[in-house]
């Protein structure tokens, strides 16, 4: 939305000149302007950018006034020194090396030998925090050369990482080895690799004996495989569990359910009677469940108040009866001070529901936050399993979303790039399906953003009233409904912290607000053969017609129609809708924007159209 992220990036008149006046050039390539609106006429301004020097890496922290050498190493040997947790410290020492170094970002990924995968953490410079996973199987893969090779690999294209906006850095992959062994990689994107690699590696490979040493004391504490609480199988011992039997399934070709039961309340009961009734709820729950299932089925403690069960040979609606047997007899159970105890309960079947350990498990827990979202709404514990729902309802979405925040650290799949590739897999059956699909793709957008609540939906309908306004055929005007949906579908890969930034953005934020057209176009919907045709409406929406728009700056007529069209009814209802720092304004003051905007923002006969239609489309925001 042009005019809001205008509003965002406002400065005093004496700034945009300085900044005019500047030429600066960007690692990245050629910077653009940076719109923003001024009583409704567009001005621009130019982003201040660092291009980085070499040298050595004395020699370059001697050029930076604020920064020496031995107060790096002090940073980083307090680092090591004050943290047991290598996720505390690997968020310190990216502190020191984007601070310090002025590094892009660092990245750390460490090798799970069972799924012989590496789980990759990255944050940027701004805080964005990314996550992203590599098989060894993937032998193009830099992260998988330089564990495999265990030497330094570098790369320029970052496509590798999970990092949407941010793809033609200069990146180092640092093995983190431990005497002889790799523990994964470290991973730092930087314009001057050739004055810091020595140092990162030293970094790195004193995170790889910090990792091997925590992996160590692990083992030595984990001297069994059953849950010390409860007496089932530990979190540990379930997995390999379902591991193994997913093995024989795919061997016998048989069925296999997983069931996961998380019982309601546990936080409050633990904050009103203790921890120790807590524990009692639990030890009571699994006692029941492992007293109730077959003696081929396997039972453990999957998190702190869930449990998990595996049901070879079972298919999924023999698992649903074995589950609602299941709730009854806990239903039957009370408890002192507690009362009755009530569980959810979400079900996945291999191989229908995913052939995937990881999935199979994500999508269980899916099923179980529907079934614990329904219960809160009729008070019954209904169990749910991977088939009842439709993965794109509201509902659906939200609970998915639960789960791989949850999970997202521990399997390196985050909920956008879940959803996106849901997307690109969906069997589109009918005109009707794909509306639905887009219709909640765009809404989880929308939520992404706690500004713009309905904005995409508001926008398609009035794109299509201007669309039907100047009289274009019905096949396009339902293409133009579409691609107003999805117009703002790129932001997906825009960082929460600049997305929801409710202050002025940086040079550098707003740098990475104005990829969101290429994103959504390139990486959305370009993949998805029944969308392609929507691609021109989402790329060039936030073009001006005088040439100072984004990304492209493209100009007049060479802007298509269809995205001229949606650029106004985007600004529209941005100027009319409520925002942190203003009030939404009337329609007849937006219209009044818009007209003085025409030939400079947008096109004049389309704000003529607009203007005319536009108290007919206003509605409370």
């Amino acid at each position: 939305m042009a005019t809001d992220e205008k509003n965002n990036n406002q400065k005093n008149e004496n700034d945009l000149k300085k900044d005019n006046q500047k030429q600066t050039t960007s690692p990245i390539g050629t910077i653009l302007t940076n719109p923003i609106m001024t009583n409704g006429i567009v001005n621009s301004r130019t982003s201040a950018n660092k291009l980085y020097s070499t040298g050595s890496t004395r020699s370059y922290l001697a050029k930076q006034s604020s920064v020496g050498f031995q107060e790096i190493m002090h940073l980083v040997n307090n680092a090591f020194l004050n943290k047991n947790d290598i996720g505390q410290l690997f968020y310190l020492l990216n502190n020191i090396m984007v601070n310090k170094l002025q590094v892009s970002f660092t990245a750390i990924g460490l090798y799970n030998k069972h799924s012989n995968s590496v789980n990759i953490k990255l944050v940027d410079k701004i805080g964005s925090t990314y996550t992203t996973k590599a098989v060894l199987t993937d032998e193009n893969n830099p992260v998988v050369k330089a564990i495999t090779s265990k030497k330094i690999i570098t790369a320029q294209d970052t496509s590798f990482l999970s990092s949407w906006y941010q793809t033609h850095v200069s990146t180092a992959i640092i093995p983190m080895m431990a005497i002889d062994e790799c523990m994964g990689v470290y991973i730092v994107g930087n314009y001057h690799l050739g004055a810091t690699i020595e140092f990162c590696q030293l970094i790195a490979n004193t995170l790889g004996l910090f990792a091997q040493t925590k992996n160590l004391l692990e083992l030595v504490e984990t001297n069994s495989d059953t849950d010390l609480l409860t007496g089932i199988a530990n979190h540990k011992h379930f997995q390999e569990e379902l591991h193994r039997q997913i093995q024989l399934c795919e061997k016998q070709n048989q069925a296999l359910s997983v069931l996961i039961a998380d019982i309601a309340n546990l936080s409050r009961i633990n904050g009103e009677f203790g921890h120790a009734k807590g524990d009692e709820v639990i030890k009571t729950v699994a006692h029941k469940i492992k007293q109730n299932i077959r003696n081929t089925d396997f039972a453990g403690r999957f998190g702190g108040d869930e449990i998990g069960v595996v049901m070879p040979n079972t298919s999924l609606e023999e698992a649903k009866y074995i589950a609602e047997y299941l709730s009854y007899i806990i239903s039957c159970v009370y408890i002192d001070d507690v009362g009755p105890v009530k569980v959810s309960m979400g079900i996945s079947s291999y191989p229908k529901s995913s052939e995937s350990q990881e999935r199979l498990l994500v999508l269980a827990e899916q099923a179980m936050y529907i079934s614990k979202s329904k219960s809160q709404v009729t008070g019954n514990c209904k169990v749910i399993t991977s088939e009842d729902y439709n993965f794109w309802d509201d509902e659906a979405l939200k609970c998915f979303a639960e789960v791989l925040t949850k999970k997202h650290a521990q399997i390196g799949v985050q909920f956008e790039d879940e959803l996106i590739n849901k997307f690109h897999n969906e069997q589109i059956i009918s005109n009707s399906h794909l509306l639905d699909v887009v219709t909640s793709l765009a809404n989880t957008i929308d939520a992404k953003d706690t500004y713009t609540k309905g904005h995409s939906t508001s926008v398609s309908r009035y794109s299509e009233a201007l669309a039907r306004a100047v009289g274009l055929p019905e096949n396009e005007v339902e293409r133009i409904r579409l691609g107003a949906l999805l117009h703002d579908i790129g932001k997906i890969g825009i960082p929460e912290n600049v997305l929801r930034k409710p202050s002025k953005l940086t040079d550098e934020e707003w740098e990475i607000m104005k990829q969101h057209p290429a994103i959504g176009a390139e990486k959305v919907l370009a993949p998805n053969e029944s969308l392609r045709d929507l691609i021109p409406i989402v790329k060039y929406h936030h073009e001006h017609y005088d040439g100072s728009g984004y990304p492209y700056g493209l100009k007049g007529e060479d802007i298509p129609y269809a995205a001229r069209i949606v650029a106004i009814a985007d600004a529209f209802h941005a100027l009319i809708s409520d925002r942190p720092y203003r009030k939404g304004m009337g329609v007849e003051k937006a219209c009044e924007i818009l007209k003085m905007g025409a030939d400079v923002q947008w096109d004049r006969e389309l704000v003529r159209q607009f203007v005319i239609i536009a108290p007919s489309l206003s509605t409370n925001i």
